[in-house]
């Protein structure tokens, strides 16, 4: 049996891993002496390689799989006779490779009972890459776990991570957990979708509570939820968010809700702003209905300027994200994009990062399905661990790389400053004219900061959809 683990993380989006604090309590359940590595924040020590028995990898998207590749040689190197695991959404997309860097064994969905599993030498029936096919055509159900509590001691500090913007010089210390994991629906482009085809997973109300109570003791007032859709279960979500406003009624909080269900579910909007919700992120994707058909997004342009309406008459904060280059977009395209976003005054509410994302097709991704798709992307790198692809417009490539400086240099900048710069360049390369916004908004959109992006000249290729 396994007595040392060492559990690491590269990258999880600027929160403190709960990659990490998951299994790690089901390994200590397990009697296995567990140390963790945030990578993102410390060194790797090189003495907990040596020692550990087991060493696992949490992949949970495309930045971190590729941040841990060297990791992963240089642990194999340390501790040749080491048993090494990758798991999370990105471990079985990956497989070949990852093996080809030594690793023995890739776990997917789910992934706690089999890591705990393999503690005592055991590997269960778990996703693998090989399984994908099998996976897309038969769906066989997910694990179906009873979770236990995150043990985040052996973590840095909340202080250490992200928190939450709030004008004016305001900031909060913000936690991070899931109160559910997959997603009922089946959007071409998500990564989620090769590992849970169309299915999700309810962590038990009692655990989130209970995580978030020993966040909150260590310090934080904010909690992001990290599931796909909070309203995969509309039911389970409320109760959380109410249960946790009846014992924290100062805290705040923030989701994630596709565009389709905050029409479905409209009714629930106040709910959320009452209970402490922040602001709502909802992947919109584009505004061209015919690539929201490609994508199978579910919803339409004009679902998403109802839903900004909905949103804004339950004084909730909506934030959208977009994937603003793909190979259906053209110059004119973006440029409407831009106005769109302007005359919704949602300027201030779009990351200048999200008009820079350009789309990511990893190994397993649905966009492969699409006849358009393989006709560009005929290539995989094994250097970026995605298919490469070029616009059909090459105008529209050097857009991009342009738009990408931009957002580089204006990081720190007012977002309508950055705003500016972007549609002014876009306007000009499509021969349009442009209309700047007027003026320095008054406006306080809250907004979790994120490290990642804290770089002087962003790599086009980091500006993907994780």
């Amino acid at each position: 049996m396994v007595k040392r683990a060492l559990l690491v993380s590269t990258y999880d989006l600027g929160h403190q891993p709960f990659g990490l604090a998951s299994p790690a309590a089901w390994l200590r359940r397990e009697g296995v002496e567990v140390r963790c590595a945030d990578l993102s924040k410390e060194k790797l020590d090189e003495g907990a390689v040596r020692d550990a028995e087991l060493i696992a990898f949490h992949l949970p998207m495309h930045t971190a799989t590729r941040l841990a590749a060297p990791v992963i040689r240089k642990a194999r190197a340390l501790n040749p006779s080491a048993r090494v695991c990758a798991y999370g959404l990105y471990a079985p997309l990956n497989e070949e490779w990852l093996r080809s860097l030594g690793v023995d064994d890739v776990l997917g969905g789910e992934f706690e009972s089999e890591l705990a599993a393999l503690t005592h030498g055991i590997r269960e029936a778990g996703c693998a890459a090989s399984d994908l096919k099998v996976r897309a055509d038969n769906k066989p159900p997910v694990p179906r776990l009873h979770f236990i509590q995150p043990d985040r001691s052996g973590l840095l500090p909340l202080e250490r991570y992200a928190t939450v913007h709030l004008g004016n010089g305001q900031r909060r210390v913000a936690g991070y957990t899931e109160a559910s994991r997959g997603c009922r629906h089946v959007c071409r482009h998500c990564p989620v979708v090769p590992i849970y085809n169309g299915q999700f997973r309810v962590v038990q109300q009692e655990v989130v509570l209970a995580d978030v109570a020993a966040q909150v003791a260590a310090g934080a007032e904010h909690i992001t939820f990290g599931d796909p859709d909070f309203f995969n279960g509309p039911t389970h979500a409320v109760r959380i968010v109410t249960a946790l406003h009846d014992a924290y009624p100062t805290l705040t909080y923030d989701v994630t809700i596709k565009v389709e269900h905050l029409l479905q579910h409209a009714e629930l909007l106040p709910r959320l702003r009452e209970t402490g919700c922040l602001f709502v992120t909802t992947a919109v994707e584009s505004l061209d209905d015919q690539v929201l058909r490609i994508l199978e997004k579910g919803h339409t342009r004009a679902d998403f300027i109802k839903a900004v309406d909905s949103c804004r008459q339950a004084s909730l904060t909506l934030i959208p994200t977009f994937v603003a280059f793909h190979p259906w977009i053209s110059l004119e395209g973006y440029c409407d994009l831009l106005d769109t976003i302007a005359r919704l005054d949602l300027i201030d509410h779009v990351a200048p990062i999200q008009l820079a994302i350009r789309l990511l097709i990893p190994r397993g991704s649905r966009m492969l399905e699409v006849e358009e798709v393989r006709a560009l992307a005929t290539e995989f790198d094994a250097k970026t661990l995605s298919y490469r692809w070029s616009h059909p417009d090459p105008r529209v490539d050097r857009l991009q790389g342009e738009v990408a400086a931009i957002v580089g240099r204006q990081l720190t900048s007012n977002r309508r400053e950055a705003f500016t710069a972007i549609g002014a360049l876009a306007h000009d390369r499509a021969g349009l004219p442009f209309e700047p916004s007027a003026g320095v908004s008054s406006k306080v959109v809250p907004y979790v900061d994120e490290p990642w992006y804290c770089c002087a000249e962003p790599n086009p290729e980091q500006l993907t959809l994780v």
